[in-house]
């Protein structure tokens, strides 16, 4: 159980609260919002993605654009990463590769924002079992 010493306590337990609950509530109309996957597996890590995590959140919220921005595991694409998969709503997912911190400004700018592809786009090359099975 947290201790409560100090109001500076209070209020960083309120934050981590209304965080978790924004989380919740996002969660549950996933499908209408931008969803943005972070690849994190260890090579994903190395190559710099908790920074480009940290700052897709940070922008976002400051562009006021409704997000919801997660991590994932290894996406397979360890020769690009930092790898980020971008769900716009009612499209497919877009992978992109070697994400760097000009990139997100691009891809929040002109894939987010406006729809237009941006380059970095890691094409599909495989089919999942329900491709399989039509």
């Amino acid at each position: 159980m947290v201790q409560v010493k100090s109001l500076a306590d209070l209020q960083n337990l309120k934050a981590s609260l209304q965080n978790k609950l924004e989380l919740r509530e996002k969660g549950e109309k996933a499908d209408s919002l931008v969803q943005i996957k972070v690849a994190m597996a260890t090579c994903g890590i190395a190559s710099g993605a908790k920074k480009i995590m940290e700052y897709f959140m940070n922008e976002l919220e400051k562009r006021s654009i409704g997000a919801v921005v997660t991590q994932t595991g290894c996406m397979g694409y360890c020769y690009a990463e930092p790898t980020v998969e971008v769900k716009l709503p009612n499209q497919e997912p877009v992978v992109f590769g070697y994400v760097d911190l000009k990139k997100v400004d691009e891809i929040i700018e002109k894939y987010i924002k406006n729809g237009e592809l941006v380059n970095g786009i890691i094409p599909v090359n495989y089919e999942t079992i329900d491709d399989n099975n039509k």
